[in-house]
């Protein structure tokens, strides 16, 4: 069935994305390699980091003349909410972060994993320390976006990226369902991935119960040979989601069977066409349809459809048969084109 699979349906992936990638290049940086200023010097209050270190925590008050990379959306003088950043991490690939640890407290449900709240070391309640994080800025980056209900699509993430950041949103007491709904940047960025990694897309909404992401992703997996699935992506997938994948194939299978059964409708007998005649065309229309009914597949297109059918009207002579059949025809496009295509 692969072989016959239909050009995709962006129209249907688009129309869930409102904030699409623009271009196939990166807009910016995920960070920006920059001069630290001498320590004390205020963006927003908070002081510029020096290289990282393995320690921990990694002290912010080391060699001036160091470079640093800072992310270039969580930077000190970031504008991300009304209160100047109080908190930074440190990712493993030695990326700044700079955020709030409020809004990062709010968003966990085990304090980052344990790792907040900090105690500031000053008056001003800026912490003098930077955090270190095991993950990498790829993956922070997206889980901080996710935090801030922010988009990170201009950083054109991968999907790998994607998938790993949401295990680790998990680690950190964030909650993948609610921060991945219909109204989250997050949820569109995924969507986006639904016509190269529909299989991936739908066992990974399907790991973390993500309904309304696994309606559309199902719609994509028409095509898919459902005989192919491997042990490990059944066990991803779950007994739930495998269900109504099933479901769908076979209820769109039996429903193109049953669509495609009655023959046009006959017309009164008339002197050239008497329903001998018009036997004719109901035989032809039903060894046609039998040939689809035999190979029914949830991805036939309304197109294979006619172009198989229409043909049908050359082998007649009856007007009113010929228009009998392209009713019949119309109305089973119309029909099967309405049949339900996802989860």
């Amino acid at each position: 069935m692969a072989g016959n699979v239909e050009s995709l349906d962006w129209d249907l992936v688009f129309q869930f994305v409102s904030d699409p990638l623009e271009g196939s290049a990166i807009e910016k940086p995920w960070t920006e390699r920059t001069e630290p200023p001498p320590f004390g010097t205020a963006f927003g209050q908070v002081p510029t980091p020096p290289e990282s270190c393995t320690s921990s925590p990694v002290d912010l008050s080391s060699d001036e003349d160091t470079p640093v990379f800072v992310s270039t959306t969580f930077f000190p003088s970031a504008q991300l909410h009304a209160l100047p950043p109080d908190l930074v991490l440190l990712s493993s690939d030695s990326v700044y972060f700079y955020v709030h640890q409020h809004v990062l407290l709010a968003a966990s449900d085990n304090s980052f994993n344990s790792l907040l709240p900090l105690s500031p070391r000053t008056e001003s309640g800026l912490v003098e320390f930077a955090v270190p994080i095991p993950e990498p800025s790829a993956e922070l980056n997206i889980v901080l976006h996710a935090i801030y209900n922010m988009s990170c699509a201009h950083y054109s993430p991968s999907f790998e990226s994607l998938v790993s950041a949401l295990a680790v949103m998990n680690v950190y007491g964030i909650s993948v369902k609610k921060h991945i709904t219909r109204f989250t940047p997050l949820y569109n960025l995924l969507l986006f991935h639904a016509p190269l990694y529909p299989l991936e897309l739908y066992a990974l909404a399907a790991s973390y119960d993500l309904y309304d992401l696994a309606v559309p992703a199902s719609s994509h997996l028409l095509s898919f040979p459902l005989a192919s699935l491997t042990d490990e992506m059944v066990d991803r997938i779950g007994p739930r989601y495998l269900k109504r994948l099933f479901f769908l194939h076979f209820g769109r299978s039996d429903a193109l069977r049953r669509l495609l059964l009655p023959p046009p409708h006959p017309h009164p007998p008339t002197g050239t066409c008497n329903f001998t005649e018009q036997k004719k065309l109901t035989r032809a229309w039903t060894l046609a349809s039998a040939y689809f009914a035999w190979d029914a597949r949830p991805d036939l297109s309304t197109s294979s459809m006619e172009s198989a059918l229409a043909p049908l009207g050359e082998q007649v002579s009856c007007e009113q048969c010929k228009l009998a059949l392209q009713e019949r025809l119309k109305t089973l496009i119309v029909q099967w084109s309405v049949v339900k295509r996802t989860i």
